[in-house]
């Protein structure tokens, strides 16, 4: 797992490595339009991959943390072997693209789909759009479920964590820049948020666990 520390992120660096480079091509070859687009595109790319410090709270140790900036759209119990919640979040391009551990926990998988970048109202989103699902083991063997979609992105995912990793909470693991993220919570859990809660990664506390499943 890479650290990165750094305003603006690295992937996001690289874009507006791209866009200034493509600007200065079209300014040397008098395409003015392509050339203002290019310019356009650096700010563009610094805002959505703003990468700022977060205030660290002071929570128990069971607690787990917004791994992701959005608002909560939607809370569901589910029937399943290993969890008992899905909380869905929406996230925006207004929306910081940072994705930040929610918990200290070691990386059980990491499972990257690449894919379309339809808009989620489409019937087809939920099969084709490009996704990354992670599954997180807390230390008292609770398992946590993080899938990560694309919808209309102008860029991909950019994940720097890989299986067996150990990542500490509120540490950086990847970014996704215009999507919706679905957190599998097991039924140890005590949800303390809403629908509708606006979100903040590594500073939202989302709840705690309460005892080993």
């Amino acid at each position: 797992m890479k650290s990165n520390l750094f305003p603006i992120s690295q992937v996001g660096l690289k874009y507006m490595a791209y866009s200034f480079a493509f600007f200065t091509l079209f300014v040397i070859f008098d395409f003015d339009f392509f050339a203002f687009v290019s310019f356009v595109l650096i700010f563009v790319f610094a805002y959505i991959y703003r990468n700022p410090e977060r205030e660290l709270q002071i929570f128990e140790k069971n607690s787990f943390l917004a791994p992701v900036d959005g608002e909560v759209i939607a809370i569901d119990e589910i029937e399943d072997g290993d969890y008992g919640y899905k909380v869905v979040i929406n996230n925006s391009y207004l929306d910081v693209a940072v994705l930040r551990a929610p918990f200290d926990a070691k990386l059980e998988s990491v499972s990257i789909h690449k894919g379309a970048r339809l808009p989620l109202v489409s019937s087809l989103a939920q099969n084709l759009n490009e996704n990354v699902a992670l599954i997180f083991s807390h230390v008292n063997t609770s398992k946590v479920k993080i899938k990560h979609t694309l919808k209309q992105s102008i860029t991909s995912f950019d994940i720097n964590v890989q299986e067996s990793d150990f990542i500490h909470q509120t540490a950086r693991y990847g970014t996704m820049p215009n999507g919706v993220s679905e957190i599998y919570i097991p039924l140890n859990f005590r949800l303390n948020i809403n629908i509708g809660t606006k979100l903040r990664a590594s500073e939202t506390l989302m709840g705690y666990f309460i005892s080993v499943p």
